[in-house]
């Protein structure tokens, strides 16, 4: 993918973080990391376990604060958002999908997937609507009313990616998505991310130990203790 340079044709720049580091206490764990993503555009972070993949991953969904460094998500400094400004700007502008899916037991389908649409403010008939039209695409229609149990685990994660989209986010992060699935499900898993971008035009990170999901993406890069070593 190119990068904005002069007036050539280019992709926009949806991420740019630069310099970012993160320490756990004597553990430095992220040593000065520079990565940008455009729009639209799939990439996959690989590594071994340690390399301080999710912990990027985490900090480039705002889920986590890096110790020095810039991180800009569609033109907005998010470091500089605090408080319920930044919980508004995860909830409405960042998905995530996680390789447990993480759905509430208690309740359907189609309910776990209105519930961030629900936090967003968004009324329910709005929301009931986003939802089943998600579910729909995603060949989950009749299972509606199905509670995580009932489903099987590549439904479970059809769900959770529902979920992660309902709010239409400019960025999508997927941590393992496709760990605990079978060989099958997994290549039907992967096929629909790819999917998803050219209908919905998101942006997606996936942080992978899957080299057949990572060869498919538009760019691949790979951690070893916490820096890229090459693309």
């Amino acid at each position: 993918m190119q990068e904005v340079t002069g007036s050539n044709p280019v992709f926009s720049t949806m991420i740019s973080a630069k310099g970012i580091e993160k320490s756990f206490g004597d553990l430095k764990v992220l040593k000065g990391i520079d990565f940008h993503a455009s729009k639209s555009e799939v990439v996959s972070i690989m590594g071994a376990s340690g390399a301080g993949k999710s912990t990027l991953l985490q900090i480039l969904g705002t889920l986590s604060t890096p110790d020095t460094g810039t991180l800009e998500i569609d033109g907005e400094d998010v470091l500089a958002l605090k408080g319920g400004r930044l919980a508004e700007f995860r909830n409405r502008r960042i998905g995530f999908v996680f390789q447990f899916h993480h759905l509430l037991p208690e309740f359907t389908s189609l309910e776990n997937v209105m519930i961030p649409a629900f936090i967003a403010g968004r009324k329910r008939r709005e929301a009931e609507s986003a939802a089943k039209t998600l579910l729909g695409d995603l060949g989950l229609s009749g299972r509606l009313d199905h509670k995580p149990s009932q489903l099987s685990g590549g439904e479970q994660q059809r769900v959770a990616i529902a979920r992660a989209l309902v709010n239409g986010p400019s960025v999508l992060f997927a941590d393992e998505p496709s760990g605990n699935l079978d060989s099958k499900t997994k290549e039907d898993l992967h096929k629909l991310f790819f999917s998803l971008r050219d209908s919905y035009g998101q942006t997606i990170i996936i942080v992978t130990h899957d080299n057949e999901l990572a060869s498919m993406c538009d760019r691949s890069l790979f951690m070893i203790d916490g820096q890229f070593v090459r693309e």
